[in-house]
């Protein structure tokens, strides 16, 4: 009779063992939009940063697909705090998941 029972046991452990791998790449792949959300955040400051010490008469051209538009400096600077703001809202989206990952991967992986 112990023989179903090991069979069993031995299916839960390999579906647990899948789960958390499965846990693990969830948790990497979120990590690695946060870095990537991370880069444009610090690219968007920087632009921002340039942008600022430009005379206002400047023209200042955005670029979309393979042309570019000419923009007013206020128009940049909007785009540019849009794009701050999704990246904002999406990182804490991530960092949110990030942390159920954590904890379903600790309720399964008790050390």
């Amino acid at each position: 009779m112990a023989a179903p029972v090991d069979l069993e046991l031995k299916k839960a452990f390999s579906e647990l063992q899948v789960k958390m791998i499965d846990t693990q790449q969830k948790v990497k792949i979120a990590d690695l939009q946060i870095d990537q959300l991370g880069r444009v955040q610090k690219h968007n400051k920087l632009t921002q940063a340039e942008i600022s010490t430009l005379p206002n008469n400047t023209r200042l051209y955005e670029g979309v697909g393979r042309m570019f538009i000419l923009q007013s400096k206020e128009e940049i600077n909007n785009l540019l705090l849009d794009k701050q703001k999704t990246a904002d809202n999406k990182i804490k989206e991530l960092e949110v998941k990030n942390k159920s990952y954590d904890c379903n991967y600790s309720s399964m992986n008790p050390r």
